[in-house]
């Protein structure tokens, strides 16, 4: 990753002007829901149901029934039993009147088939994929595809090996219990989850062949770019075809993409730190503006950072790429699952046994509820051939907005390496030669010479301020250029 992929970072030089006192939860509130005395919910997975209850799923194998989880009053919250006896549940999907189930070892459907508010009825989908007891084989399943399909994304055993079958591929399950072989390369996922158009994205985290966490597409077919699951083709049955070539440990991401036709380089590279150190829970807010103004963007929890980011992708070229942004903070436990509820609401489970995070509580689950006031801030951020083009959530000040000294970028990358992690490499500063503000008053032109494919162009818009004369409430954003569009 370090010679090829850079992260542009446009930093802004705040102005002498008075600071404005906004803050997240001017615009998005925490709301913690009460958990049972005794009860130790961290949890694993969220799935608001059609009943308007939210099942939450624990990490200790239960499952709790979450009633009047839209109320304005956590008062109002009950938290009920609904299943227990599972083990490590990271997946939770409702179809026709079953719960689907993802444990470490198989995926399961479980229901009430009495109406007394308890499962009693547990069956086996499928569970045609190994496990050895190893703490690192987690086994996340994402919501229900159009096609009928579970998605199931499988950590390897520890960082580096597959020492069970199918460790460290992302698998697809249907109903009847057909297990596909779908994408190979997986290290250690946090999280699955859709965009609005479908396609099917999950959280990788930094260790060998991840010099940083990172956001990516699993293209069915696709290498992900960990080596250590290759030994399994042989098991697919040509369902993907043949194993790519190993990329060459020391190189970059994209000069190995360029070599390996089946690799899909990461997405969104989350630089470390910076924005977290365990990316994990992937939602798309497709609730038509009741979470606010970022409709069909994508949300990433970071479990140790107890935070939400957000993402704006675009495809060039065919593939996916973007840019992500600080979103809230402040989260009570380490954030793993992130789910839209029913009204436009976002849920976000909290865990932090087995990775310390900064949030302090040892469990948590809260839901976060648009203010209906809209935060001052970068909106989308698209790159051209010569730079990028930032688009606001309100109008700007074109007087700031145009002044170069409102900007700081830089650019670097990460080591494609099969030691662990990597720090930040191959640092360029580009220059920002003409800010031009666009015709609807909610926009900008960067132009920019020094442009590095497969960096991460880290920008800071610290000067920048509205027509209200507000500061972005977020003045980061970092936007992973693997392929500049012609």
């Amino acid at each position: 990753m370090l010679k090829t992929i850079a992260v542009l970072s446009l930093l802004l030089v705040s102005p002498a002007f008075a600071q404005d006192t906004a803050k997240e939860d001017d615009y998005y509130k925490l709301l913690t829901l009460p958990i049972p005395e005794g009860v130790v919910l961290e949890a694993g997975a969220i799935e608001p149901l059609p009943n308007g209850r939210v099942a939450v799923s624990s990490r200790r194998g239960e499952i709790y029934m979450v009633e009047n989880a839209y109320s304005g009053s956590v008062d109002d919250v009950k938290m009920t039993r609904f299943a227990h006896g599972l083990h490590e549940v990271l997946g939770l999907a409702y179809k026709d009147g079953w719960l689907y189930v993802t444990q470490r070892c198989e995926l399961s459907r479980i229901k009430d088939s009495n109406g007394d508010g308890k499962a009693d009825v547990f069956e086996t989908v499928t569970d045609q994929w190994g496990i050895n007891g190893d703490y690192h084989e987690y086994t996340f399943g994402s919501k229900f595809d159009k096609d009928g399909n579970i998605w199931l994304p499988m950590c390897l055993t520890g960082s580096f090996n597959s020492n069970s079958k199918f460790r460290g591929w992302c698998m697809r399950a249907n109903e009847k219990g057909d297990l596909i072989p779908t994408c190979s390369g997986v290290r250690s996922p946090g999280g699955v989850g859709f965009n609005a158009t479908g396609d099917v994205f999950y959280t990788d985290n930094q260790g060998p062949w991840n010099g940083t966490c990172s956001l990516k597409w699993l293209r069915p077919g696709s290498f992900q770019g960990h080596p250590g699951g290759n030994k399994w083709y042989p098991e697919s049955r040509g369902a993907i075809g043949p194993a790519p070539k190993e990329p060459l440990s020391g190189s970059r991401i994209m000069v190995e993409a360029d070599k390996i036709p089946e690799y899909e380089p990461p997405v969104i590279l989350f630089p470390y730190s910076k924005m977290g150190k365990s990316a994990s829970g992937v939602a798309c807010d497709v609730s038509g503006g009741k979470f606010g103004p970022f409709q069909n963007q994508m949300f990433v929890g970071d479990q140790h950072d107890s935070t939400v980011m957000r993402c704006f992708l675009e495809k060039i070229d065919g593939h996916y790429q973007g840019a992500c942004f600080p979103f809230r903070e402040g989260f009570g436990s380490g954030s793993l699952p992130v789910e839209f509820g029913k009204d436009g609401s976002m849920f976000v489970g909290g865990t932090n046994r087995g990775w310390g995070s900064i949030g302090k509580k040892p469990f948590a689950v809260e839901r976060v509820v648009w203010t209906g006031k809209t935060p001052f801030e970068v909106h989308e951020m698209r790159a051209k051939s010569d730079g990028f083009e930032l688009t606001f959530t309100e109008p700007v000040d074109p007087s700031t907005v145009q002044d170069l000294a409102s900007y700081e970028i830089e650019t670097y990358t990460y080591i494609f390496q099969s030691s662990y992690g990597s720090p930040e490499v191959d640092h360029t500063k580009p220059t920002i030669t003409k800010a031009v503000v666009g015709a609807d008053g909610k926009s900008v032109r960067l132009f920019v010479d020094g442009l590095q494919r497969g960096h991460v162009h880290e920008l800071h818009l610290k000067g920048v301020r509205s027509a209200k004369q507000s500061p972005l409430l977020h003045t980061a954003a970092y936007y992973t250029l693997n392929y500049i569009p012609r």
